[in-house]
């Protein structure tokens, strides 16, 4: 068996702003993708899925107990799946922001769910945030909370754009250009991040009034005028407004930014290189680029390991 592939995803825009409601831009990442196989021979890596996904089909046995309402799966035959060695065959690095316990939620919920909402029906709002709903349910496993948002742009493979907590749809980006200099690019920070203590850390900070009233004025500001200006293609104000977001997350949430990365940050800044964010939760695995001019950014960045995303 070969189950079909899901994708990664990027977060350009929302990253703890979104627990804050501000808006947020995801779009999927063809360059890492997952597909449930099943293999009686293992090897190490394959053992380790397989084991993981016993455990994960115990947690929606319960799931589906305690919350009888929200989804029900085939639990016999992903059960029996599993003891025939079914693993999760993914290239999607953990903890590197890309969501990888989102493919793995999305592919499950594509072959065992029960009465499940399928890509090829009218999207409308109250499915997709049903769907929102069920994934949050299934990521928690991994994460211990989850906004559900990763399966969901890994399961329909679209951009989806936050406007709020309660307000998601399908998002129209501009497309790429294939001659342009801008870019937005991933930075191998070469360590993994945990996402838990990352939130716990913002989560800490939120009880200062001062932390807070900063994500409100400056960083959920921003944030929003980064997604308008993204989705409208207006490259200059975007820029101006991704300088302004790099600097607000460079003065306040250093912790997420990997020492060795905060002088490379602010080089970027002051220079106009490049601007960094970051990707994800942060705490190592990548960081979030954006450039005017790819070249100039591969010059001052030489000796770091990029993979360009998108070109506008």
């Amino acid at each position: 068996m070969h189950g079909p592939l899901f994708y990664s995803k990027i977060l350009l825009f929302g990253e703890y702003g979104i627990i804050k409601d501000s808006k947020g831009l995801s779009i999927p990442y063809n360059f890492y993708n997952g597909a449930l196989k099943i293999d009686k021979h293992h090897t190490v890596h394959t053992f380790k899925s397989n084991d993981n996904l016993r455990r994960f089909s115990e947690y929606l046995e319960n799931l589906q107990k305690e919350q009888s309402g929200l989804v029900t799966f085939d639990l016999a035959s992903l059960k029996k799946d599993i003891a025939n060695g079914l693993f999760f065959d993914s290239s999607i690095p953990q903890g590197y922001g890309v969501g990888s316990s989102g493919a793995l939620v999305a592919a499950i919920y594509d072959k065992y769910a029960e009465n499940k909402i399928t890509i090829l029906e009218n999207l409308t709002r109250e499915k997709l945030l049903r769907l929102k709903s069920i994934f949050a349910e299934m990521e928690s496993f991994f994460h211990g909370k989850s906004s559900g948002l990763d399966p969901l742009n890994s399961y329909l493979s679209l951009p989806i754009l936050i406007n709020s907590k309660d307000n998601i749809e399908p998002a129209g980006i501009p497309s790429q250009t294939e001659n342009g200099k801008g870019a937005v690019f991933l930075l191998d920070s070469g360590m993994t991040g945990e996402t838990a203590p990352m939130v716990h850390i913002f989560m800490e900070k939120m009880k200062q009034e001062g932390f807070r009233n900063m994500l409100k004025t400056q960083f959920v500001k921003h944030t929003d005028a980064c997604v308008e200006d993204f989705l409208k293609g207006d490259v200059k104000s975007l820029f101006g407004n991704i300088k302004h977001l790099s600097k607000v997350v460079l003065d306040n949430f250093k912790p997420m930014i990997p020492t060795e990365f905060h002088s490379l940050w602010k080089k970027g800044i002051d220079t106009n290189a490049y601007y960094l964010k970051l990707c994800g939760s942060g705490g190592g695995g990548y960081m979030l680029g954006f450039t005017q001019d790819i070249e100039v950014a591969k010059k001052a960045l030489k000796g770091h390991k990029m993979e360009v995303v998108y070109n506008f």
